[in-house]
């Protein structure tokens, strides 16, 4: 029997992938925490997976390698989807995607599976890394190719003795480094708000708490003075944030296949970050690097989500976030309050605001009033010509 590798989340769609495929080929199920996994859920997925009559269960931790490969230019790039999203999920699935494959290609396996249906993005996400970094690896997807219902899929396991409970709970949530993603009822259609007992996270605290956020060239490499790495900064950031309910919302946007969808969300540290990182970049990075910066980071925001990740493009956009953080150094102080937070302010010495030249607003030591008057009438000059011209 051939070997084939499943990615395995312990779900009833890799499960029914699992049992049906184990008739025809030899499986070797892998999944990859790229953060919200605990041990003991890793030990129930492996029990699951050999339940499901593969031959071995690998688990990847890759939270380092997500953060490192993706999360650093997410917030290099202060990238919010439309506006609200953080990318939870969509970003995972690219270095699950990129794990799974290359542990394929280092046992020699001449098949990889995967338990996605055909209407949603991870379809798309999982096929094209498979089929670029592995040609060679024919990709299988019983879910899809079989049109099949969570209830058929349900029969087919009793009918081999695994009778399991699989009804499917009222809300499926997706933990992960950089956020959960929370779906229901709700979110299938535009009228109706997620309730507040969906969200993994309740209010625990009231009153306000500060926080202290150190970055270094753009890494969160400290939180309350206590250096780290930047993803364990990043969990210990989302333990303290989450117990005030912060990083609630849902977002709505465009599927890579052209349909609408909504989907809610709760990423208290990943909405603190980067709204506590562009604070810090307002302060000590020039107006033109804002700007371009902003198109650039929305971009690849959007070519991460396509599923676009292994285009060389998006090592270009790295290179200039990269390089556009060598004076984004500081502290930025956050106060957390019950279902919000609230950006005080920063410290840093690259602070373009302590410049000697001028205080905003009031006074200034660079230019005498002549000199802003022959500014203002040249910078106006081309406004005035439109004018006189087309009046």
């Amino acid at each position: 029997m051939k070997k084939l590798v499943i990615a395995y989340s312990g779900g009833l769609d890799t499960s029914y992938c699992a049992v049906s495929l184990s008739k025809e080929y030899d499986v070797h199920a892998v999944s990859v925490n790229t953060g919200g996994f605990t041990t003991e859920e890793i030990k129930h997925i492996e029990s699951n997976a050999y339940k499901m009559g593969v031959s071995t269960y690998k688990n990847i931790d890759a939270v380092a390698t997500f953060y490192n490969k993706v999360v650093k230019y997410l917030i290099f790039g202060n990238v919010l989807k439309n506006s609200t999203y953080p990318l939870s999920v969509s970003a995972e699935r690219i270095i699950q995607a990129i794990e799974i494959i290359e542990y394929a290609k280092s046992i020699g396996a001449a098949y990889i599976a995967h338990g996605s249906t055909g209407a949603g993005n991870d379809q798309v996400r999982f096929d094209m890394i498979f089929q670029t970094l592995a040609p060679g690896i024919k990709i299988i997807t019983p879910i899809r190719d079989q049109k099949l219902t969570r209830q058929e899929e349900i029969d087919y396991l009793k009918a081999e003795g695994i009778d399991m409970p699989w009804e499917k709970s009222k809300y499926s949530v997706n933990k992960g480094l950089w956020g959960t993603s929370v779906g229901g009822v709700e979110t299938l259609k535009s009228e109706k708000p997620l309730p507040s007992e969906a969200y993994p996270s309740q209010l625990e605290k009231e009153g306000e708490e500060k926080v202290t956020l150190t970055f270094k060239n753009g890494e969160f490499v400290a939180l309350n003075g206590q250096e780290n790495k930047p993803e364990v900064n990043i969990e210990n950031l989302n333990n303290i944030a989450s117990k005030f309910a912060i990083g609630r919302d849902i977002h709505v946007g465009d599927t890579i296949v052209g349909t609408k969808g909504r989907v809610g969300f709760e990423a208290a540290a990943a909405l603190i970050t980067v709204k506590a990182h562009h604070l810090l970049e307002k302060h000590t990075l020039t107006k033109w690097q804002l700007q371009h910066k902003e198109y650039l980071s929305s971009f690849y925001g959007m070519h991460l989500h396509e599923g676009q990740y292994l285009d060389p493009v998006m090592r270009d956009t790295e290179a200039f976030l990269q390089s556009s953080q060598k004076m984004v150094s500081g502290n930025v102080v956050v106060s957390l309050k019950p279902y919000h937070f609230s950006l005080d302010g920063i410290v840093s010495d690259h602070d373009l605001m302590s410049s000697a030249f001028s205080t905003y607003g009031e006074e200034n030591k660079a230019w005498t009033a002549d000199d802003a008057k022959g500014f203002i009438k040249i910078i106006g000059n081309q406004n005035k010509i439109y004018r006189q011209v087309n009046s």
